[in-house]
C-alpha cells in the first residue's frame, strides 16, 4: 500500500484542552479546527508533520471504540532532552512520568503526558553501546554522531 500520509489522531474527551496542550508545549498550529476535531501541524523542524485531536464521542468514531486513548506512547526527537526537560518539566511543570536518563540503545530520554493520559517520550538520538549499534539495520550515527 502507497500512502500519502501518516499521523496518528488521538481520542479524548476534551477537544479544546488536549489541542491547546500541544499548540502550546509541542509548537504545533491548527490548520482545522471544529468542536469535535483539530488537525494540528508542526513545521518547525526539518520535516512537517501532523497530529489530530478528535473527540471520543463522535459518530465517525465506531461506538464500541468511544473513549478516550489509552495504551499510546508518542515520541518526539529533539536536539536536546535536557533543554526539553528544563522547558517541559521545570518550567511548564508537565507531568515527570519517567525522569531524564540515558539508555544503551541509543537514547536520552524523558516521558511525560498529555491532559488524556497519553505518554511523551521527548527523545534525544545518542550513540548507543557496542552490542545495540549490531543490532540497527540502517547506520543512524556518522562519527558518532547522530545523523
Amino acid at each position: 500500500m502507497m500512502a500519502n500520509s501518516f499521523y496518528p489522531v488521538i481520542l479524548t474527551e476534551d477537544v479544546k484542552a488536549s489541542s491547546a496542550f500541544y499548540i502550546a508545549h509541542f509548537g504545533f498550529e491548527p490548520v482545522f479546527e471544529a468542536d469535535w476535531y483539530v488537525s494540528l501541524k508542526n513545521s518547525a523542524g526539518p520535516a512537517p508533520f501532523e497530529l489530530a485531536i478528535l473527540s471520543a464521542s463522535h459518530e465517525t468514531v465506531p461506538e464500541a471504540f468511544r473513549k478516550a486513548a489509552q495504551g499510546v506512547i508518542l515520541n518526539f526527537e529533539v536536539a536536546s532532552a535536557d533543554d526539553a526537560y528544563e522547558r517541559l518539566i521545570g518550567e511548564a511543570k508537565l507531568p515527570l512520568r519517567q525522569p531524564i536518563r540515558d539508555e544503551a540503545f541509543g537514547q536520552r530520554h524523558f516521558i511525560t503526558s498529555d491532559p488524556n493520559g497519553v505518554l511523551l517520550d521527548v527523545i534525544q538520538i545518542i550513540p548507543p553501546s557496542e552490542a545495540y549499534g549490531e543490532q540497527y539495520r540502517e547506520q543512524v550515527w556518522a562519527d558518532g554522531e547522530p545523523r
